[in-house]
């Protein structure tokens, strides 16, 4: 199980969705906390961020060494996309509209069409 999960095709994507909890959280989470001052909100965000970066950064050198930059990215927009869904509707509170919905599935379609090789 340890050999399946530490492979350069799972580890990275692992490592992508970790980021994106810590980078949806500095993009999005002070927006909760609209009384507190721009500057708190930006040196927070700076703060968690550094943190999305020492997972990102290493997941995409790991994941390089089966999937091409494009592969690469692509995954990281369909996580993107996936965990801000989640976090969009229990953090934020937020309901997804069908609109939504629709325009992720649009983009989870182009995704799709990058791995098709």
């Amino acid at each position: 199980m340890m050999t399946i999960l530490s492979s350069p095709r799972i580890l990275p994507i692992l490592m992508l969705i970790a980021s994106n909890v810590f980078m949806t959280f500095a993009w999005y989470g002070h927006l909760k906390f609209k009384a507190s001052p721009i500057w708190l909100a930006v040196m927070a965000s700076w703060m968690i961020a550094f943190f999305e970066y020492w997972l990102a950064v290493p997941a995409n050198r790991i994941g390089s060494q089966v999937y091409s930059a494009a592969e690469l990215k692509t995954m990281q927009e369909v996580i993107t996309l996936s965990v801000f869904a989640v976090f969009s509707v229990f953090y934020l509170k937020e309901a997804l509209t069908l609109n939504h919905v629709l325009g992720f599935a649009l983009i989870a379609g182009g995704a799709a069409l990058i791995f098709r090789g």
